[in-house]
């Protein structure tokens, strides 16, 4: 049996990695959620576009959390690509095809009786005077300056007022009181949609965050249109990963559906025409980390979430994520992927060898797609495919074309590849004044005159490949194959 089979849930993703030494570390040392288990993590396995010293490293699972008795802390559990593959069941390099494959074959989900529903083992109703939310979740806290508590990896699902289609995504949720959170929803983003078709109706949104799930949720959750439109269930991309569709429940307290098997739920509404200062309980003016590597902007009017209850498992696992950490790359990045090589492929069928949105390029910036020119008239191709990519993935800033000789998953290889295979006047082709993302701090007029407003950028395409009727001058060096396992100990792993 495949390890893809038994993942169901973020339980049986933890006995995944608990068979590897270098997968997961768990710790009994307690630990306080605001500040300090972000700041702890920074070390061990945070890496992504977190500031220097950081590393890629394992998951950690803190045990105990300072003023909590049942409450257990996971983070990082997708900071690490090869930790990904290992979750979905296939390897590094080939994940962005796994993606590509599971979104073009959806399962939809199903909903399951409630009394089957393990992520309401345990209830507690905003109707109740003593209800807080934190008294009852650790939020962490990135860093001592963040806006406030905040809940990273929460499976935000809605429906759509008028259809009844669904979307699930990730937001920034910042716990303001004892019974609200604040959303940030990024423009364009479908629940936001579908919220501002409640407001105009005058009805509140029901919502349901679900946290602690099989990662194969998480991952699918990213996708962004145009590979999943309006109207399109990325939960299905979760059921096509798993051969299964994901189970969900009924909530108790709001027409909504929540993840059924999920380690916690909050339940709750969004309010129409009510919104706060993100930042209102520490005027910092920040609101926490974001994954280009800065803390990003607290904002002046965010929509707002009545809680109405959170239930959970016995002995729940809270998930979090450092913003720019890996953990976002991987989960950003590997959509984007294979909705690059969706559509190239499409077009170009056989030209893309492969496509990686890496780390330093936030999972959302950048893109390196390795081509492959065969005849003379692939010439020029390498260029549509790049423009292709800027199509597939609105955000996408840079994308760094290699040819199939060059490791799109070693920036050193890509690297050299720029060094000799690129010349900045006939190489780099500039596409300015096209809108990108609102958290990349160099999109703003006062860094460059030519973006006109915040979130424009100037697209670049650095074409880093050989021109065909010169390949013969490109060949890297060929060296002898051997069997080396006869040169070397045992034990040393190569």
């Amino acid at each position: 049996m495949s390890q893809t089979k038994k993942v169901t849930d973020l339980r049986s993703a933890l006995a995944v990695l608990r068979k590897f030494d270098d997968e997961l570390i768990e710790t009994d040392e307690p630990v306080d959620p605001s500040a300090e288990l972000s700041g702890v993590y920074r070390y061990i396995g945070a890496h992504g576009t977190v500031m220097r010293p950081t590393r890629i490293g394992p998951a950690m699972l803190f045990n105990r959390i300072k003023g909590y008795t049942d409450m257990r802390v996971l983070i990082g559990l997708l900071a690490s690509r090869k930790r990904v593959a290992r979750l979905l069941d296939t390897t590094p390099d080939k994940l962005a095809f796994l993606l590509k494959d599971a979104v073009s074959t959806p399962i939809s989900p199903v909903v399951i009786p409630q009394e089957n529903a393990v992520c309401q083992e345990v209830v507690h109703l905003a109707s109740d005077p003593d209800f807080s939310i934190l008294n009852i979740l650790p939020a962490p806290t990135n860093t001592p300056e963040d806006a406030g508590p905040y809940f990273t990896l929460g499976m935000c699902y809605a429906a759509d007022p008028h259809t009844d289609d669904h979307d699930i995504t990730i937001h920034r949720l910042c716990v303001q009181n004892r019974d609200e959170i604040s959303m940030y929803f990024v423009p364009g983003r479908h629940l936001d949609v579908f919220r501002q078709k409640a407001e105009e109706d005058g009805a509140p949104l029901p919502i349901s965050i679900s946290i602690g799930v099989d990662p194969a949720i998480e991952i699918g959750a990213c996708f962004e249109p145009p590979t999943t439109p309006l109207g399109f269930d990325e939960l299905s991309v979760a059921g096509s990963l798993r051969k299964q569709p994901v189970e969900l429940c009924q909530c108790l307290t709001v027409n909504a559906r929540a993840i059924a098997n999920a380690e916690v739920v909050i339940e709750g509404e969004l309010i129409p025409n009510y919104r706060v200062r993100e930042d209102q309980n520490t005027n910092s003016g920040k609101a926490m980390p974001e994954f280009p590597g800065y803390t990003g902007q607290a904002q002046q009017m965010v929509p707002v979430i009545k809680v109405k209850a959170i239930t959970h498992r016995r002995h729940p696992i809270l998930q979090t994520c450092i913003g720019p950490s890996d953990e976002h790359t991987n989960m950003a990045g590997i959509p984007t992927e294979a909705s690059i090589l969706q559509l190239v492929e499409r077009a170009l069928p056989g030209f893309v060898q492969n496509v990686h949105c890496p780390s330093p390029g936030t999972g959302k910036y950048l893109a390196v797609l390795q081509v492959k020119k065969r005849l003379p008239n692939d010439e020029g191709r390498q260029r549509q495919a790049a423009l292709l990519a800027f199509s597939a993935f609105s955000e996408l800033k840079h994308v760094i074309l290699v040819d199939d000789d060059v490791d799109i998953f070693d920036l050193n290889d890509v690297i050299w590849a720029m060094t000799t295979r690129y010349q900045g006047d006939i190489s780099t082709v500039f596409i300015p004044g096209v809108r990108c993302h609102p958290l990349d701090p160099s999109s703003d007029p006062a860094f460059s005159y030519s973006v006109r407003d915040h979130g424009i950028a100037c697209k670049t395409i650095f074409d880093c490949t050989v021109p065909f009727t010169m390949k013969g001058q490109f060949r890297r060096s060929e060296f002898m194959e051997v069997e080396i396992s006869r040169f070397l100990p045992d034990n040393f792993k190569y």
